[in-house]
C-alpha cells in the first residue's frame, strides 16, 4: 500500500509522512526532493510551478509507488498533489494507493510558514497553492489543528478499516 499526504504547502505533509511511517515500519519519500533545480529556482523566487513544471516530479514518484506496489512495502509519500488530475496520475485507478488530504485554514498555514526556516518554498506562493487546490472526494480528510501524533492516530485508524 502507498498512503499519499497531501495539501498545500506548510501543512505538515512531511512531518506526518515521516512519523506515519516510522510508527508502521514503512518507507518514506519526501516528494519535495524530486522537483527539478529548475523547479526549485521557481519556487525560492516566489514563482508558482505550472503543470509542465511539476511533470517530471510526478513521474519520478510514479516510478516510486509501481516499484513499492510490486514489493508489497507499506509506503508514505509526501506530496502536494494539489489537482485531481496530479492524484489520478499517482493513483493510476490502483486503490492500494491511498491519499490522506491534511485540511487548514490559510491563516494558520500562513502563520506555521513564517515560523518555518530551511525550506526553499516561498511564503508567498502560498496564496496561489490555496487557488490551486481541488479539494479531493476521495480521501481521508484530516484537521491539521491536531497534533501530529494524533493525526497519524488517525491515518491508522482509517488505514485498517479501508484494507478490510
Amino acid at each position: 500500500m502507498v498512503v499519499i499526504t497531501m495539501g498545500v504547502a506548510g501543512c505538515g505533509k512531511t512531518t506526518v509522512g515521516r512519523l506515519l511511517a516510522e510508527v508502521t515500519g514503512g518507507r518514506f519519500f519526501d516528494g519535495d526532493q524530486f522537483h527539478s533545480s529548475e523547479s526549485i529556482a521557481k519556487m525560492r523566487r516566489g514563482i508558482p510551478l505550472t503543470d509542465e513544471d511539476r511533470q517530471p516530479c510526478f513521474q519520478a514518484l510514479r516510478k516510486i509507488i509501481e516499484q513499492n506496489l510490486e514489493k508489497e512495502e507499506l509506503t508514505v509519500i509526501s506530496c502536494s498533489a494539489l489537482k485531481e488530475k496530479y492524484r489520478q496520475f499517482l493513483q493510476q485507478n490502483d486503490q492500494r494507493v491511498k491519499f490522506v488530504y491534511l485540511k487548514g485554514s490559510f491563516s494558520l498555514i500562513e502563520k506555521r510558514m513564517q515560523n518555518r526556516r530551511g525550506h526553499y518554498f516561498s511564503p508567498q506562493l502560498l496564496q496561489s497553492q490555496f487557488e490551486t487546490l481541488e479539494e479531493p472526494i476521495n480521501a481521508l480528510q484530516v484537521s491539521i489543528e491536531a497534533p501530529p501524533e494524533s493525526i497519524v492516530n488517525v491515518i491508522q485508524e482509517w488505514l485498517e478499516l479501508s484494507q478490510a
